[in-house]
């Protein structure tokens, strides 16, 4: 495989994970409040309702980290 074929593929990869870290991110989101206001999908548990913000931060934080580190190691020059 020639450097561009690998670069191709390494770019597609990683676009595939922010698509499915922004569908993970979007079903949690909707499944916490609901369709509307005032998120009426989990009321009958209100007081085991979590929020999903912090977990959500830190998957997109650690995703954001590793594609960056990614872009970084295969579009540096050697």
């Amino acid at each position: 495989m020639d450097k561009g074929t690998s670069r191709t593929l390494i770019n597609a990869a990683l676009f595939l994970i922010v698509v499915l870290v922004g569908a993970f991110n979007v079903l949690n989101l909707k499944e916490a409040y609901g369709d509307g206001p005032p998120y009426y999908s989990r009321t009958t548990n209100m007081d085991k309702w979590i929020d999903p913000l912090p977990v959500l931060a830190a998957v997109d934080a650690i995703t954001v980290f590793a594609v960056a580190a990614i872009l970084y190691r295969t579009n540096r020059k050697r």
